[in-house]
């Protein structure tokens, strides 16, 4: 199917400057994965900030002897993530933004990845005749915040996952490499509805209160600790396999109006070979859900997938072409991936 699709987070990104421009389908079913989860379907806020700083622009930094960019001359690129300076361990824009602003001019050797792999160079500033201060003539981004939704918690552990797709940086589409995170309450305040080819989204504000952290960002979601179970919580269900999922009637599980509800949808499609996220295509029939949102919109990503009594998925993409469908991703890949997160942070 050669649909244009889109993932359903909704989230704003921070962008920072340092420069002149500031101006499979099957998953291996962990042994050891609940076999039964409290569905989620309540919005929540997440903040989030990168590990190191994500080259999102590269430009010119206006001299006395005119325009230069000492970041392309070292080779930076757009979607490296820049993880050191100097010796100094970069955590975002501000460890940045003051080694290069104290360097007195001097080179300052630049360690960073690209596609995952290690690299280093060497990067002179210069100083920016306006600002009157060093910049090597790069844009950066830390950090972003938005609105999903939770997929699955795990009473016994406190655990959560939600999104059930990864937080990707809006101008390079790469994964954020994960540095730390939080989930927040959320009021949902308004729609904006779907229609072709303009996806809606749902609008909201952060209240403040803290929820839990987040301890991951996959392509299969993101995956954290309560810090207490929130109160008026379903009870705990099976969770169903690929082989439990069935074409035909189901419901989701959201609160596209600030109140969490099912509605009707179909499973329209069950893809044998279609990776890790989008591995069956449903339909929005509720005429209820059809009035508020339009089908699928941004920030019911992660809105768990009910058939037969079982969590069988999550919503995680919505197609362009017709917002009332979108994609599903199987609950087991995302137990799958929490199980690995979780023993990797416990070990």
């Amino acid at each position: 199917m050669n649909q244009k699709l889109k993932p359903i987070l909704m989230f704003s990104c921070a962008c920072i400057l340092i420069s002149a421009c500031i101006g499979g389908a099957g998953s291996v079913w962990a042994e050891n994965a609940p076999r039964e989860v409290i569905p989620g379907g309540m919005a929540f806020g997440v903040k989030y900030y990168a590990k190191g700083a994500i080259v999102i622009g590269v430009c010119d930094v206006e001299t006395a002897s005119g325009l230069v960019s000492p970041a392309r001359d070292a080779g930076l690129e757009v979607g490296d993530v820049i993880i050191s300076a100097g010796g100094s361990e970069i955590t975002g824009l501000e460890d940045l933004l003051q080694l290069v602003e104290e360097c007195g001019g001097q080179k300052i050797e630049i360690e960073y990845t690209r596609n995952e792999q290690p690299m280093t160079t060497v990067v002179k500033p210069v100083i920016d005749r306006t600002a009157n201060t060093y910049r090597i003539g790069v844009w950066v981004r830390d950090s972003t915040a938005g609105i999903g939704t939770i997929t699955f918690i795990d009473a016994k552990t406190k655990r959560f996952g939600g999104l059930g797709h990864g937080i990707n940086d809006s101008s390079t589409g790469m994964l954020m490499p994960f540095g730390k995170g939080s989930i927040v309450e959320v009021d949902i305040t308004g729609v904006t509805k779907g229609r072709k080819s303009l996806p809606g989204e749902l609008k909201g504000e952060f209240v403040g209160k803290e929820l839990g952290t987040l301890c991951a960002n996959t392509e299969v979601g993101v995956f954290g600790t309560y810090h207490s179970l929130p109160g008026g919580l379903a009870s705990p269900i099976p969770v169903g396999t690929r082989n439990d999922l069935k074409t035909g009637k189901a419901t989701v599980r959201c609160s596209a109006d600030g109140t969490l509800r099912d509605y009707e949808i179909e499973i329209v499609e069950i893809y044998d070979d279609a990776g890790r996220t989008k591995n069956f295509l449903i339909r929005v029939t509720d005429k209820k859900l059809l009035d508020i949102t339009g089908g699928i919109v941004q920030g019911m990503s992660g809105s768990p997938i009910i058939q037969n009594g079982k969590l069988v998925g999550a919503v995680t993409h919505v197609l362009i072409s017709d917002p009332t469908k979108g994609y599903g991703i199987l609950i087991e890949n995302m137990l799958e991936t929490a199980n690995q997160e979780a023993e990797e942070h416990t070990s």
